[in-house]
């Protein structure tokens, strides 16, 4: 390739002797109370599904339908949160405003990615998947068969360059987090039931449009939920659909630069709201990969170069893992973006 709060945690690395493994959670749907705007747009999302093992599974992904050949552009919103330990009356921060070796901010850093910015995609069997947004070469590989090759057809789930909120600082109490050294990488450790519960608060705060996707960053930290640690999830609170991600600025350690990000969005976009079930349990498009370094990757992440800096993207895997058809992918039913050679087979690595 160029160019609720009850917490389900995959862990890919049991196998490892590492005390840290590297993980990220899904949060189960839950519901905010509060009463919304009943005439706002909501995410645009459709509705698909495929048989495998004579049963029918149903799921919900963001933006048109690949069929009909249309594009959407999904508002996006980066919210910078600090975190900051006191202990024996010293204060330590970590903060996404942190100024990197390239002169660039953390969040700079973050929206001049693959993410956000446009390259070539090329497949490795030569299929040439457009000049795009990472997530968008990605799902458009996943539904390449499904994709018109008519003249006019333009399908792409893209997202817009995203606005930056006011850095949110978060105080973290004693019972809920410390600073600690993982992966080598002297870190901020939080619990992820209290990180999560500070969020419904600042996104009803910042009025947000509900038909847009908050991304919160946070800089050389780490979610626990008894295991460490955690470089993200996604969730959804009954009206936003919404990701976290940490960006670890130490080249090697789990979720370097823009990796974690990479496999939330992805999970975002063809799981928006929790809810899809597969015969490997949820349709978790970036699980199956965060473990694997082979090959070129480091928990699933291949280099990427853009703009003199190399970004670290995370390997997804396509429907075909989970058991739709092997006509629904690109190149005759890959299994995964990347075209992973280390062995894949539907629903091999959870999901």
């Amino acid at each position: 390739m160029t160019g609720s709060m009850a917490v389900e945690v995959f862990a890919q690395d049991a196998a490892d002797t590492l005390p840290a493994h590297p993980l990220y959670a899904r949060l189960r749907p839950r519901i905010n109370q509060e009463v919304k705007d009943p005439t706002a747009a909501p995410l645009p999302m459709w509705n698909g599904s495929f048989v495998y093992d004579g049963k029918t599974y149903n799921y919900t992904m963001v933006g048109k339908a690949p069929t009909t050949g249309k594009s959407t552009t999904v508002t996006t919103f980066i919210i910078p949160v600090a975190m900051a330990y006191t202990s024996g009356g010293t204060t330590t921060t970590f903060s996404p405003e942190q100024t990197l070796s390239n002169g660039q901010t953390v969040v700079e850093n973050t929206i001049e990615s693959p993410i956000f910015q446009t390259q070539d995609y090329t497949t490795f069997d030569g299929t040439d998947l457009g000049i795009t947004q990472y997530e968008d070469a990605f799902q458009r590989g996943n539904f390449w068969g499904e994709i018109p090759k008519t003249k006019g057809s333009k399908y792409h789930v893209l997202l817009g360059q995203p606005k930056v909120k006011k850095l949110v600082t978060l105080n973290v109490p004693a019972g809920s987090g410390s600073v600690a050294t993982e992966f080598g990488v002297k870190v901020g450790l939080a619990d992820i039931d209290w990180f999560d519960s500070e969020i419904d608060p600042i996104i009803t705060k910042l009025k947000l449009p509900v038909n847009s996707l908050p991304i919160f960053i946070t800089y050389n930290v780490y979610l626990t939920q008894g295991d460490c640690c955690i470089g993200g999830y996604h969730n959804y609170d009954g009206t936003y659909a919404y990701s976290y991600f940490t960006y670890v600025g130490t080249q090697g350690a789990f979720a370097q630069d823009v990796s974690a990000l990479s496999h939330e969005a992805g999970e975002w976009l063809d799981d928006p709201l929790t809810n899809n079930a597969v015969a490997c349990e949820v349709l978790e498009v970036g699980d199956p990969e965060e473990g694997f370094s082979k090959y070129g990757a480091e928990y699933g992440a291949f280099p990427y170069t853009l703009n003199g800096f190399t970004y670290h993207l995370q390997d997804l895997v396509y429907l075909e893992y989970f058991g739709a058809p092997a006509t629904t992918s690109v190149d005759g039913g890959a299994l995964s973006f990347h075209d992973n050679p280390f062995g894949l087979t539907i629903c091999s690595n959870g999901g």
